[in-house]
């Protein structure tokens, strides 16, 4: 049936062909063929005419994988990649002035383990991929070929635009016929965009059953300009919409999972197990709330989008990458995804403290439905929340620390000898017999007091070229002082520090006199 059709072969003005020549196809190699028909009745002659197109199977992306599998397996691909570096990054410790919480974090404040969240984030993944599949079966095949006319059909668009020009300009006082007209020659595009789109030296021969018509044709300004569109414009436009769509529907579903008792204590508290989060934790969810909040909200803006495959290609992978980046934990400054909008890994992580929980709903792009409904954080910086969670973090880490050694005080209390060290104590000098009284932890009365006592004498006996000598002592009283700094913050006991501290102080002070004759200043630590 496809012998029958008429054929259309468009020229331009040089000669060369416009568009494509159609020519008979077998069903395997054709599904659709669109002619352009030259209906004198319906025709306006002021416009250029379309171009014919012959729809054929398009190429899969990567050869042998087709393009729907792709955009199902990209996003996946994604997420365990980015997660992993960032979970390189936790585990060497690469960049920790940047981190939102500590490593004590992770471990102390989380209510499941790391298992828990893989797994958990497997089975969503599983159920995401099949409900692709689902949905991929009932597509129609993608096809390409409509290129050429959809970029010529844009370019009508833009000449039937140009048309209002004269009209706009006169509002405003100017004579674009009179400026057409100056322009003339020297800038013959221009004077036809001013005139209204008329471009009588642009023409093209079009053969129609084996007639030549003469017919407008498109300039080169025009072409470009609707490619720009089409290439560009449009996806781009989708994929800002698609955004817009996502960041609505997870803000309410997630507000709802929040405000709604039921819906947070059966599905949602699952989430925020994860009081800390890190970055493969991003899709830990119970598998209905996985699938009735990124699954679908990710399907739907696909759906009314109108995005192809290969966009949605594109749209998947980055939100996921988004999702995991608000989840990895740190706060890197030349992380574009943490400064191209105000929704980023501190914004969402004050989501999932206890203070703000019910707070920052938005996710994953834009902040804008938290700030319009009132629901977004302002309570101001919260760097002492932070620091006050990071010290308790580590005061649990630290009780559930055992001992270096397997020795006990009561091992001490038991001894029934000094021996061997009960002549180091009375041949011990001054400056070894202050060092034991003034660290803390003290070191317990009794036997243990005298081992210490007649290391220190021997570490002083040794000098400095044997790597032992007073400087050992010192670094040792500095290194305590800054311990028992830090343990102010957490251990708030004004009197009995203040006194421990002055005796570290002084003991410094004591042994820098020893080593320069002045104060301790040169040890680093300054006498008050």
């Amino acid at each position: 049936m496809y012998n029958d059709l008429p054929s259309a072969r468009l020229y331009n003005t040089k000669g060369a062909p416009f568009g494509a020549f159609i020519q008979p196809y077998s069903i395997e190699q054709i599904h659709i063929i669109s002619v352009f028909k030259m209906d004198n009745a319906t025709l306006d002659h002021q416009l250029p005419p379309l171009p014919s197109y012959a729809l054929r199977p398009a190429t899969p992306l990567i050869p042998g994988i087709p393009d729907t599998w792709l955009s199902l397996a990209l996003p996946i691909i994604a997420y365990w990649g980015v997660s992993m570096l960032f979970h390189f990054i936790d585990e060497w410790d690469l960049f920790p002035q940047y981190r939102l919480h500590t490593p004590a974090e992770v471990l102390k404040r989380n209510h499941v383990s790391r298992w828990d969240v893989f797994r958990d984030v497997v089975i969503q993944q599983v159920i995401q991929t099949i409900v692709g599949l689902g949905l991929a079966w009932f597509d129609p095949e993608q096809v390409v070929g409509k290129e050429e006319y959809d970029v010529a059909v844009w370019a009508r668009r833009i000449r039937l635009a140009e048309r209002a020009i004269p009209a706009f300009l006169g509002l405003v006082g100017v004579d674009a016929q009179g400026m057409a007209k100056n322009f003339g020659g020297a800038h013959a595009m221009l004077a036809g965009a001013l005139s209204g789109g008329v471009y009588p030296e642009l023409t093209q021969t079009v053969l129609y059953s084996g007639q030549a018509t003469t017919a407008p044709a498109f300039a080169e300004w025009e072409i470009l300009a609707a490619k720009a569109i089409y290439h560009a414009g449009i996806p781009a436009l989708q994929f800002l919409f698609a955004i817009c769509v996502v960041d609505t529907w997870q803000y309410f579903l997630h507000r709802a999972m929040h405000m709604n008792k039921y819906l947070y204590t059966t599905f949602h508290s699952r989430h925020h197990r994860l009081y800390v989060p890190y970055a493969y934790g991003a899709l830990y969810n119970h598998p209905f709330e996985g699938f009735l909040l990124d699954t679908l909200g990710t399907g739907i803006a696909y759906l009314v989008s109108g995005m192809t495959v290969r966009q949605s290609m594109w749209f998947f992978t980055m939100s996921t990458i988004k999702t995991v980046d608000d989840h990895c934990g740190y706060a890197f400054p030349w992380d574009p995804l943490q400064h191209l909008t105000s929704n980023n890994a501190g914004y969402h992580d004050v989501h999932h403290q206890s203070w703000g929980v019910k707070t920052n709903f938005s996710q994953p792009f834009f902040t804008f439905w938290d700030t319009l409904l009132g629901t977004k954080w302002v309570g101001g910086d919260v760097s002492a929340r932070y620091e006050r969670a990071r010290l308790l973090a580590q005061k649990k880490v630290d009780a559930d620390a055992g001992p270096i050694t397997a020795s006990t005080p009561a091992e001490n209390a038991a001894s029934l000898t000094d021996a061997p060290y009960t002549n180091d104590a009375s041949s011990a000098t001054s400056t070894a017999r202050t060092a034991p009284t003034v660290t803390e932890p003290r070191i317990p009365s009794g036997k243990a007091s005298k081992q210490a006592l007649g290391s220190r004498q021997q570490v002083l006996d040794s000098g400095e070229r044997q790597g032992g000598g007073i400087a050992v002592l010192a670094e040792e009283s500095v290194e305590e002082v800054k311990a028992q700094r830090k343990l102010k913050q957490s251990q708030p006991s004004p009197l009995r520090k203040r006194t421990t501290s002055s005796g570290l102080k002084g003991f410094a002070d004591r042994v820098g006199e020893s080593l320069h004759g002045k104060s301790s200043g040169v040890l680093g630590v300054e006498s008050r």
